[in-house]
C-alpha cells in the first residue's frame, strides 16, 4: 500500500476562529483498490490546492476533480465522499476547512448553489485567484505555498463584518455535538425558525437542523473507527434505529460493512 500522511497545521491567530483545520496531505501513490476512500461529513467547507497531482472525488453518484494546481472550494456536503489521486503518482494537496461559520467571512457566493458541490475558486472569486494559485504553483517550498494562501484570507477577511445571530447559532450548535433543538434556538435568539432557516440557506447552504445532524454525528463517528462506538452511541441519539440511519446516510454503509473495509485514509483525513 502506499504511504501516505496527514500534516496538521497551526493556522494564523486572526484566522483561528474560523478555521477548523489546516493541513497537508501526501502520498506516495494511488491508494489500493480495496482501500474505500470514504470521508465522513464534518459540516466544514474546504478549499484545497493540489500542489502535486490532482484528486478525483465522487459525491452522491456525481464526480468531480481537483485538478493540479487549481484552487478548489467544496460547499458544505452532507453525503458520503469517495476520493483518490487522478494518477498513480506522488500526491500533494494542501486543505483548508472552513468551520460553519467561517466560510461567509471569506467568500461572497450562492452557498446553497454549492451544497455537495466542488468547484474552481477561480469561478467564484474571480481574478485574485487566478494571481493566488499561480503564485502558489511557482513557490519554492510548502512552507511558501501555505503562507501564501494563509496571507490571502487575512486579506479576505479584513474586508468582512460578522453575522452575530448566525455566528451565535452555528456556535450552539457545535458546543452541544447537534443535539440542540431549533426551538431551542429560536427561544435564544428571538428569531422564528423561518427566519434561522432563510439566513443558514444564505450563509451555509443548508439549514440548521441538517448541520446539527451532522455535527451530531462526528463524535459518534470518532468512537467507530476508535473501536468505543458502544460507549458513545445512546449520548447523541435516542435509539439503535435512529444512529443506524444516520450512520448510513453519512457512510453510505452500515457499521459491520465499513468495519469489514479498509478506510484507513478516511479515518486519518476525518482527524487530521
Amino acid at each position: 500500500m502506499p504511504k501516505f500522511h496527514f500534516i496538521s497545521l497551526l493556522p494564523h491567530p486572526l484566522l483561528q476562529p474560523f478555521l477548523a483545520k489546516l493541513w497537508v496531505f501526501e502520498s506516495e501513490g494511488r491508494m489500493p483498490e480495496r482501500e474505500v476512500k470514504l470521508i465522513v461529513p464534518n459540516g466544514n467547507f474546504k478549499m484545497a490546492f493540489a500542489y502535486r497531482n490532482g484528486i478525483g472525488t465522487n459525491i452522491a453518484g456525481q464526480s468531480f476533480v481537483m485538478p493540479e494546481y487549481q484552487l478548489t472550494l467544496s460547499g458544505l456536503i452532507d453525503e458520503p465522499v469517495r476520493l483518490d489521486a487522478q494518477t498513480d503518482a506522488q500526491t500533494g494537496t494542501i486543505g483548508v476547512e472552513f468551520k460553519p461559520l467561517g466560510a461567509y467571512r471569506f467568500f461572497r457566493l450562492g452557498y446553497a448553489d454549492l451544497k455537495n458541490q466542488i468547484l474552481p475558486l477561480e469561478d467564484l472569486a474571480g481574478q485574485a485567484v487566478t494571481g493566488l494559485r499561480w503564485r502558489m504553483a511557482e513557490a519554492g517550498t510548502l512552507a511558501a505555498k501555505v503562507q501564501l494562501l494563509q496571507e490571502f484570507l487575512l486579506s479576505r477577511l479584513a474586508a468582512t463584518s460578522s453575522d452575530p445571530i448566525f455566528d451565535y447559532c452555528t456556535q450552539r450548535i457545535t458546543a452541544t455535538q447537534g443535539v440542540v433543538s431549533i426551538s431551542q434556538l429560536e427561544k435564544e435568539t428571538g428569531y422564528s425558525a423561518r427566519w434561522l432557516n432563510v439566513k443558514f440557506a444564505e450563509r451555509l447552504g443548508t439549514n440548521p437542523k441538517n448541520l446539527a445532524a451532522i455535527t451530531r454525528f462526528g463524535p459518534c463517528y470518532e468512537a467507530f473507527i476508535s473501536g468505543n462506538l458502544k460507549d458513545e452511541m445512546y449520548r447523541h441519539y435516542h435509539d439503535q434505529s435512529h444512529f443506524l440511519r444516520a450512520f448510513k446516510r453519512f457512510t453510505g454503509a452500515t457499521p459491520t460493512e465499513l468495519q469489514r473495509s479498509l478506510n484507513e485514509l478516511g479515518s486519518q483525513a476525518f482527524r487530521a
